[in-house]
């Protein structure tokens, strides 16, 4: 069976899905909510290891162009944002010809440690395990680039949510999957806020600059 033109990739843990059945598209949904089921995920590593996890069981059968995002993406989208009006920015997207978009109604700029961010404040620390730390872009950059590690880093498909066409992905290999996934796992419960490093890398990630291969 051929890969679709599109796939939706959802990352949930105990969201309400329904809305995916709106859509119109193929949906593949990863399941950390500890139910049994085929696409059972263990609950680690964010949304990253979701994402990573897909790419890596999909790399030879990626659809043309695949949406990754969270259970619950539309209190990061633009106001009035549906299903429906989510689809057609798809679809529409894949007539551009696009190869690499976020979803979030903003972008933002940080630093190797990911600053500015809010991870530090103290009202949220206890939330989380990696709340009080900073977020290691640079650390994590440097693991899985060629290459000085920039300054900074524009990122434009924050909250996880993003649209990369397999063209993009597959200008990385595969082993360059396998080893950030296993980033992501050494991390299980994000204490070192490593998989908060992978949303703001995606850009990087799937940018299709082959120079930056190992």
């Amino acid at each position: 069976m051929s890969a679709p033109e599109v796939e939706v990739v959802v990352a949930r843990y105990r969201e309400d899905v329904a809305w995916t059945a709106r859509l119109g598209l193929p949906v593949t949904i990863y399941d950390k909510s500890g139910a049994p089921g085929e696409l059972a995920l263990p609950n680690i590593g964010r949304e990253s290891h979701t994402y990573l996890t897909h790419i890596v069981r999909r790399y030879d059968a990626l659809a043309g162009h695949t949406v990754f995002v969270q259970g619950a993406p539309f209190d990061h989208m633009p106001p009035g944002t549906t299903a429906e009006s989510f689809a057609e920015r798809i679809r529409q997207n894949v007539r551009l010809g696009l190869d690499f978009t976020g979803f979030a109604f903003f972008k933002l700029k940080c630093d190797r440690l990911g600053r500015p961010h809010q991870m530090a404040e103290a009202a949220l620390h206890g939330r989380r395990p990696g709340f009080g730390k900073d977020i290691p872009v640079g650390a994590v950059y440097e693991q899985l680039f060629a290459g000085p590690v920039p300054e900074r880093f524009l990122v434009t498909a924050p909250a996880g949510m993003l649209f990369v066409s397999s063209r993009r992905i597959l200008a990385r290999p595969l082993d360059f999957y396998r080893c950030a996934l296993e980033i992501v796992a050494a991390d299980p419960d994000d204490a070192g806020n490593t998989g908060h490093a992978f949303e703001r890398l995606w850009p990087v990630i799937f940018n299709g600059d082959t120079r930056l291969n190992r």
